[in-house]
C-alpha cells in the first residue's frame, strides 16, 4: 500500500499565501527553494507525534483555477477543534466559502473554502452528534 506522504500548494503570492495558512491553522514554514529551484516552502502542519502530513507552498507554475472552473487537482481537508472559530479565520483573512458548513450525519461538520491563491481546500469537525 502507498501512503501519502507529502502535499504542494500552488500559490501566486508567497508571502500572502504564508500568512493566510499560518494565521488560520498556525502552520509554520521552512524556505526549502534553493532545494526546489524556485520559490518552494516546506509548511509544518503539526508535531511529529500528531497524526497528518507536512507539505509546501510551491510558486504557480501557469494560470491560477477560473471562477467556477470544475475542480482539477486534490483537494486537502483539515481536520479541525471548532468549526466556527476556524471558519471566522478563514474569512477574516481573505479566504471566501465555496461550499457551506454542512452535516455529515453521525460524523463531522464539514465545508469547503478557497484560500487567497484561488484553490479550495476542506475542513472537518468530527461530531458524532452533526445532523
Amino acid at each position: 500500500m502507498s501512503r501519502l506522504v507529502h502535499f504542494e500548494i500552488h500559490v501566486d503570492d508567497m508571502v500572502r499565501a504564508k500568512k493566510f495558512y499560518g494565521e488560520v491553522f498556525g502552520w509554520t514554514f521552512e524556505d526549502w527553494s534553493e532545494y526546489a529551484g524556485m520559490p518552494y516552502f516546506g509548511a509544518v502542519t503539526g508535531g511529529e507525534n500528531e497524526p497528518g502530513i507536512n507539505g509546501a507552498l510551491m510558486q504557480r507554475q501557469s494560470p491560477s483555477p477560473e471562477q467556477n472552473q470544475p475542480l482539477n487537482g486534490y483537494v486537502c481537508t483539515m481536520q479541525i477543534e471548532d468549526y466556527d472559530a476556524i471558519e471566522a479565520k478563514i474569512l477574516n483573512n481573505g479566504g471566501v466559502v465555496a461550499l457551506a458548513k454542512h452535516a455529515l450525519p453521525g460524523m463531522a461538520w464539514q465545508g469547503y473554502y478557497k484560500d487567497t491563491e484561488g484553490n479550495i481546500f476542506g475542513i472537518h469537525q468530527p461530531d458524532v452528534n452533526a445532523k
